[in-house]
């Protein structure tokens, strides 16, 4: 399952594989070169889930995409590209408490971007996947090495 050279990847970055985001051919290319499965909480399983059908709510794509973006989801989840990794809750949770006194504070991190960190922590990974500017900084800040996508800076 989950190992310290598998990378954490944000929930947010694996979307851009479902939806036409300006960093999905980036996404893209890095996933077609990246070997067996990545882990996913069950957290950010619905958080894939939900940012689907928010962008069929907001009206990005229509429901016929969503509903084979949720079907590709699935089937990816189905044949083990995904595997859903069961984390401590309540250390992650108390561990993203205290990334948030630590740094919050200075770099401004979300809620749920400090989650995703402490959840990497949690799972023993060592890199750590993300477009957000702010949890970059955060990884990098807990100690996770940063993946760099081809293509993108």
């Amino acid at each position: 399952m989950a190992s310290g050279e598998t990378p954490y990847v944000d929930p947010s970055a694996l979307l851009k594989l479902y939806l036409h985001q300006p960093e999905s051919a980036a996404m893209n290319t890095w996933r077609a070169r990246t070997r067996g499965p990545l882990a996913i909480t069950h957290h950010g399983r619905a958080e894939i889930v939900n940012g689907i059908c928010l962008a069929a709510f907001r009206g990005s794509i229509s429901a016929g995409a969503a509903a084979d973006a949720l079907a590709s989801f699935d089937e990816d989840l189905a044949i083990g590209r995904y595997v859903l990794a069961d984390i401590p809750w309540r250390a992650a949770l108390q561990r993203a408490a205290d990334l948030s006194r630590k740094h919050t504070s200075s770099l401004g991190c979300r809620t749920l971007d400090v989650q995703h960190v402490a959840s990497a922590l949690e799972l023993g990974m060592s890199k750590f996947l993300t477009f957000d500017t702010r949890q970059r900084e955060l990884a990098r800040a807990a100690g996770l090495r940063l993946v760099g996508l081809p293509g993108y800076r």
